[in-house]
């Protein structure tokens, strides 16, 4: 018995690939919720710009008042003054970034979550896909090859935006800002889905 015992073979370990694609996946979750609430936090201060209270961010982030708080507390009394621009009309590449995303998605709802973005968009919103050169090409292509097949179910505005992103893309300009690129993204894209739905 004890013979059977000793030749028994020990549990086979996993393989060096096996667990770089198990971690894989946790760490672009863990990665993607530590980015949300840095985006958070600054959004945080994008809201106390706009002159909302600490009551009214706690209700809208869904944080208690003495987090929302402590997280204003951390940024400068310049970034807490000073609001940011919401005009559609701007040309910095984050900017632009968040606008093609936005229609994008307004592409993949509109069309049922058949169109060919579709898989890009909820990559990005799950953090899979971040925004670079390369991915924007990407995402690009598929938002130009949506509105090619698709004409007579998306109106001309879906045109019309993608047209003016994608010269601002093409030709970006420098400008400066202090409000970070994913903060940027972000209100782009929002509000380019409000203009398109409105």
């Amino acid at each position: 018995m004890a013979g059977e015992e000793s030749t028994q073979r020990p549990p086979q370990a996993l393989t060096e690939e096996q667990a770089e694609q198990m971690l894989a996946g946790m760490n672009e979750v863990i990665r993607a919720g530590e980015e949300m609430r840095k985006l958070r936090a600054e959004m945080i201060t994008v809201f106390a710009g706009f002159g909302w209270t600490q009551e009214r961010i706690a209700q809208l982030t869904e944080m208690s008042q003495p987090a929302v708080s402590k997280q204003m507390a951390k940024r400068k009394t310049d970034e807490l003054r000073t609001p940011m621009e919401v005009s559609l009309d701007q040309r910095d590449t984050p900017w632009l970034e968040g606008r093609l995303w936005g229609l994008a998605e307004e592409i993949s709802e509109t069309l049922d979550e058949t169109a060919h973005c579709t898989r890009y968009v909820n990559a990005l919103a799950r953090g899979k896909k971040r925004f670079t050169p390369q991915n924007t090409d990407e995402l690009r292509r598929l938002v130009e090859e949506d509105l090619r097949r698709h004409r007579t179910e998306l109106s001309d505005s879906y045109r019309a935006a993608y047209d003016e992103i994608s010269r601002g893309l093409d030709l970006p300009s420098n400008v400066t800002t202090t409000t970070s690129a994913s903060v940027r993204r972000s209100i782009a894209h929002q509000i380019q889905r409000d203009q398109l739905r409105g």
